[in-house]
């Protein structure tokens, strides 16, 4: 019977050189694949920067077409056109900024308010932005809003003489109008208000002297109703206008005259 006994390591059989031979390839394929995955970020990063900038290029591209369509008075072109710029940078204020302005050439009020405040969200440092959207809030009637819109404009850029002189200053004469149509509109309320509620006069219908005018009435009213006017027309075509009374009637000959009435 054969005996048995401790099997052997199979590394015991590999030569030393042979091991280290083979460690060496093992680590060089191992820097091969990390650079290999450093190169696939790095491709991936380098594709994403270049989207980035064609998309940036064609939106200002598309902003400056609307810009021309708009100073043509091509609005609703011009605002396609924004928006497919916006599209492809929706965090460009100026485009928002500058939809607004059509917006409210277009007499669309609501939307140029809401474009206005998507610019001011963006970039709230934009003294334009600011200035837009206070416009479109007094477009809209609510001129607190304008007043504080263009406050903020001026803080921004204190020098500008346009939101200070025009924007702002028509804004608070506007205010100021406001406010006295609604005090007017108080006092009359008021005034109504209180004559509402004055009482009405207690008249005594049965003094002597409502008696004594009813009683002259009266009798004005039999005095007239006991006369009655006859208009006649001769044959010839004369007109006469005759008086008669209940108690001596005047009636003309009626082969002489024709009764018209």
């Amino acid at each position: 019977m054969a005996s048995f006994g401790w099997k052997r390591k199979i590394g015991e059989k590999v030569s030393r050189a042979t091991s280290q031979q083979f460690e060496a390839e093992a680590a060089d394929e191992k820097d091969l694949a990390g650079d290999d995955d450093a190169n696939w970020v790095h491709a991936t990063k380098r594709r994403k920067e270049i989207l980035l900038e064609d998309c940036v290029k064609r939106s200002k591209e598309l902003k400056d077409e609307g810009a021309d369509l708009a100073e043509n008075r091509r609005y609703r072109e011009a605002i396609l056109k924004w928006d497919e710029a916006l599209q492809l940078t929706p965090e460009d204020a100026t485009l928002y900024e500058m939809k607004s302005q059509v917006l409210m050439s277009l007499h669309e009020m609501f939307p140029a308010v809401h474009a206005a405040e998507m610019a001011v969200q963006r970039n709230p440092r934009s003294w334009d932005a600011w200035q837009t959207l206070g416009r479109a809030q007094l477009g809209l009637g609510e001129i607190a809003l304008a007043i504080r819109s263009f406050q903020v404009s001026l803080h921004i850029f204190p020098m500008n003489p346009e939101v200070w002189k025009e924007d702002l200053s028509w804004a608070r004469k506007l205010h100021e109008q406001q406010k006295a149509t609604k005090t007017e509109s108080v006092q009359a309320l008021l005034k109504a208000k209180e004559l509402a509620q004055e009482p009405i006069p207690d008249y005594d219908f049965e003094s002597d002297e409502i008696v004594a005018v009813c009683a002259a009435i009266a009798e004005k009213e039999k005095a007239l109703s006991a006369a009655k006017t006859v208009v006649i027309v001769s044959a010839s075509g004369t007109v006469e206008t005759v008086t008669e009374k209940d108690n001596c009637p005047t009636t003309p000959d009626e082969t002489l005259f024709i009764r018209a009435r």
